[in-house]
This record gives structure tokens, sequence and C-alpha cells, in this order.
């Protein structure tokens, strides 16, 4: 593995979202997938990246963003909804590995909103623990219908707004490396028929961040 300092926040995302503009325009390079970096990262892993996103088959984070072996740390759940185990998947992230980026990533069609959204509007029940997915996405369409937001488009981004948020909020140690310029929180919506991650929300980067 390389001696050289992680990336600061901005270069970290800046090379998240050039490699999204490579699969978009269908010109990846796949990077870091040959057995000479396989060789690199068996001893050991340095991502320049958290990925917390949904759980969609299609939201393969790798792939839409055009990076390899050790590149992102991804974490996944349904909704990309965020409990103790995702908190500290996180913090291990940010602080053990030194990861100096976190993104949550949500995307338009999103079944566990949609499923949420039917709940409160119809009173559709569901069984089992996706009953707690649904809970936890709650708040996020109740906040949305409290701002007058009906879309599914702006119901999705204010869901990515909270988990910001709720990260930030409630991991004390991912706040202070905010605080500390250490790492940066970036929102994104993926939009599945052109493949763009547009920006939703920072914390941490510099205004204009992500302009493309």
């Amino acid at each position: 593995m390389s001696d050289a300092p992680p990336p600061t926040p901005a270069e970290a995302f800046e090379t998240l979202l050039a490699g999204n503009e490579r699969f978009v325009a269908s010109t990846p390079e796949h990077p870091n997938q040959d057995a000479v970096r396989r060789a690199e990262t068996a001893p050991g892993q340095r991502p320049f990246a958290v990925l917390f996103g949904c759980s969609d088959s299609r939201l393969a984070a790798e792939i839409i963003f055009d990076r390899g072996l050790g590149d992102l740390f991804v974490v996944r759940t349904a909704g990309h909804v965020a409990g103790p185990e995702v908190l500290g998947s996180i913090e291990y992230g940010v602080t053990v590995l030194d990861c100096p980026l976190v993104v949550v990533l949500g995307h338009d069609s999103c079944g566990a909103v949609a499923a949420t959204r039917d709940a409160l509007t119809d009173g559709i029940g569901t069984a089992g623990f996706v009953r707690d997915v649904i809970e936890r996405v709650t708040p996020s369409v109740l906040s949305a219908r409290a701002a007058g937001l009906t879309s599914n488009e702006d119901i999705v981004a204010e869901h990515i707004r909270h988990t910001v948020d709720l990260l930030v909020n409630r991991s004390k140690v991912l706040a202070d490396q905010i605080e500390a310029g250490r790492t940066a929180v970036a929102g994104l919506y993926y939009r599945l028929a052109d493949g763009r991650a547009e920006v939703v929300t920072t914390r941490g980067l510099p205004e204009g961040a992500g302009t493309r």
C-alpha cells in the first residue's frame, strides 16, 4: 500500500464524481481492478470514501463511480436506513481507515420510500423486519409532507437529507471529524435511467462542490 497521505475531503469528492462522469458517458477506466491492485490491497485497505447506500441491486457502488478494489468502504441497507451497526461501520471507516469522505447514496424509484408512503397513505402494513425499515423511513416522508413536498423525487431527496442529518447528529465521532476538517459528508441522488449521481446536500465541503 502507498504511504501517501489520504486525499482531502474535497479531493476525494471530486475523484468520486469524476468516476461517475465516466460511467454516465460510457467511458469507464475500470481502475484498480487487476492482479496488481489485488496484491497491493491484500495486506490492508485505505479506501478514500465510505459509501453508505441503499441495498437496491441497481446501485453497485464500484460500478456507478468507476472504482476498484480498496477504493470504497461500502455499507448498504434497504432505504439507506441507519441503525447502530451502520453508525459503527461509518465511524470505523472515518477513524480507523481515515476515509476523508462519507457519501449517502439514495435513488429514484426507491422501494423503501414507496412502501413507507403506502403505509402512511393507505395503511398498507408489512410483516417481519421490513416494518422496521418503514418505521425508519417514516420521519423523512412526514418531514417532506410537512414541507409540502409531494413528488417521489422530492421525497427521496428529503430522505437523503434526513439521513445525512441523522448520521452527523447521532455520531459525535463523525461530527468531530467534520469540525476538524478531516472528513466531509455528501448526500447524492442517483438516477437509474442515466446513471448520474447529483448532489443533494453536503457537510464540510466548499460551497459549490460537486457542481457539474
